[in-house]
């Protein structure tokens, strides 16, 4: 569950990535066919099942993803967030389904003062932790101070927004912000901003219970060991009462072990990441009604970062070829396997805001249009555009996107555009991204919360910069596009004040203009999310965030 952003973000070692060229796209292929012919071949799991559906009540989900950690102070990966997002409750979810706000320990939307800066939150009486502490405003403080205040991976996402935070009665929580920012109720729906008991946690930094877990929500951690989290039903929970008496989340080392153990009954679920050879084969044996798919758009997206500072992507003129290049419905079908939605803004399309502003300026595929723009910038077949394009060595995706990439200008464009492929692996890559090592990059990136502005703000906002040196301190220069406009700062500034919803979503339709018109970054696709699941299981839902509410699911064959 990587995504572009150092928490999320595998890293790089200390390496000097080189070029390789065709033996690159050789191996790359020889890899992923290889893949494809290793996730079709059954053979048995090295994993025992955790439970079975019969067991009890309980439920079996299987993963290949790990959770790090569940101390939600240091908590930043999508698995550890799914854990979390069932043993906790936050101030603020997200209505099943959608990205609408909702009271969970709060009981409204908070009261904003006149200048945007004071929140004001009321809260749920009558609330206790899994050790019997009783839940108020004084313990809601202490969650979140300790977030802070314990300087783990996410901590920056309050950091940088609260100034101070304080419960002004039992029941009442008082947030001051350092400026304004009208996302910031959205922030608060963050899975890791879990309340948590001041009786068993204590702030300071460094301060963190990575294998245990006192929370609010409708499961309490029961065990965690390496491969298998479990979580039992909390019998006093103050909320919806879950369908089935507990969870057990068991990990496996490969997707192909995952494949093979839900095909074979050892899990009851089958949940990320399964490759798209395994979900087309699922997914036609549950249209043989074999067992059930639940498919969902989620807020992953993929996108290719290109640095404004390097040669020839300098060039505006470039940039905009290459976004007039891709052919996202190419890329759906030969890449992901008709898998994912064809995106055309950094902002996915289950937002009101989202504008596909790439299609709207290149359309999709337009090699006329990539021609003249190479032309105009004064490349020939002679001397054409050499731009490098990397991506994780260990994502098939990735290579074989490479791949069809570099085949359609080769095949479409005349020589004008030399793609070049290099790869290195995820793990110790990024690193060097925010050094402006790497001319391009493909990326991927979740979001904290869902809006708009996580989608725009990590990407585009440069503290420091100038058109002339590009940015030099910034979101920009941190995701190692090195992006400056002044007036792109004008307008990610003026709707992270703004309160009214339709002046804010006219601010994010001249901002995906600009991002179109410049291109420091070229939105590929979004990706969907699919569950698989046994026969007799309800109830099965799929957040926008990517998270499920195990609450809901019951099994009735139990």
């Amino acid at each position: 569950m990587v995504k572009s952003k150092i928490p999320q973000w595998n890293r790089f070692q200390n390496i000097h990535p080189s070029s390789r060229k065709f033996l690159l796209q050789w191996v790359s292929l020889f890899c992923f066919c290889c893949l494809i012919i290793i996730s079709c071949t059954p053979h048995q799991t090295s994993h025992q099942s955790a439970s079975t559906s019969a067991n009890n009540g309980r439920i079996t989900i299987g993963t290949t993803l790990k959770a790090r950690t569940l101390d939600p102070a240091d908590a930043y990966e999508l698995m550890s967030g799914n854990i979390l997002y069932n043993l906790g409750d936050r101030l603020y979810d997200y209505e099943l389904g959608t990205n609408q706000l909702v009271p969970k320990l709060a009981t409204a939307l908070p009261t904003v003062s006149s200048d945007g800066l004071t929140y004001t939150i009321p809260l749920r009486e009558g609330v206790t932790f899994h050790d019997g502490t009783a839940f108020n405003a004084a313990a809601m403080e202490f969650s979140i101070k300790r977030f802070i205040q314990n300087a783990g991976s996410p901590s920056s996402l309050l950091s940088d927004a609260i100034d101070t935070v304080q419960a002004t009665g039992d029941y009442e929580l008082t947030i001051k912000l350092k400026q304004p920012f009208s996302a910031f109720p959205s922030l608060l729906a963050f899975s890791g901003i879990t309340a948590v008991s001041p009786q068993f946690y204590e702030i300071g930094e460094g301060k963190f219970k990575p294998n245990e877990f006192v929370g609010t929500g409708p499961y309490k951690l029961k065990s965690s060991e390496i491969d298998v989290i479990r979580l039992d039903a909390f019998e006093n929970y103050w909320g919806e009462k879950p369908a089935n008496s507990g969870i057990d989340i068991q990990r496996f080392s490969s997707a192909s072990n995952l494949f093979n153990a839900f095909r074979s009954g050892a899990v009851d679920i089958a949940y990320l990441s399964l490759n798209a050879d395994q979900i087309s084969s699922l997914k036609q044996e549950a249209e043989k009604g074999n067992w059930q798919m639940i498919a969902a758009n989620g807020n992953n997206i993929s996108y290719l970062m290109m640095n404004v500072k390097s040669e020839p992507l300098n060039r505006k003129e470039v940039r905009q070829a290459i976004a007039a290049l891709i052919n996202r419905s190419v890329l759906n079908e030969r890449v992901l396997q008709n898998q994912g939605e064809l995106l055309y803004s950094l902002i996915p399309t289950t937002f009101t805001d989202y504008q596909p502003s790439f299609n709207l300026q290149y359309g999709d595929g337009n090699i006329e249009k990539a021609k003249q723009l190479l032309t105009q910038a004064g490349y020939t077949p002679e001397n054409p555009a050499i731009v490098e394009l990397w991506y994780a060595s260990n994502s098939s995706n990735k290579g074989f996107l490479g791949l069809t990439l570099k085949a359609l200008a080769d095949r479409d464009l005349g020589g004008l555009l030399d793609l070049q492929l290099n790869s290195v692996e995820s793990t110790t890559a990024f690193k060097y991204l925010e050094e402006g090592i790497y001319p391009t990059f493909v990326l991927d990136w979740y979001a904290d919360f869902l809006d708009a502005d996580n989608y725009i703000q990590p990407f585009l906002d440069c503290s420091k910069g100038s058109a002339e040196t590009g940015c030099e301190k910034g979101a920009s220069q941190y995701q190692g596009s090195f992006y400056y406009s002044d007036r792109m700062n004008q307008l990610i500034a003026q709707e992270r004040q703004e309160q009214n919803p339709q002046t804010r979503k006219a601010i994010f339709d001249e901002i995906q203009k600009l991002l179109a018109e410049d291109v420091p970054y070229v939105p590929l696709w979004q990706d969907k999310t699919f569950i698989f699941a046994k026969n007799g299981l309800e109830n099965i839902r799929l957040q926008l965030t990517q998270q499920v509410p195990f609450w809901t699911i019951k099994n009735s064959n139990s």
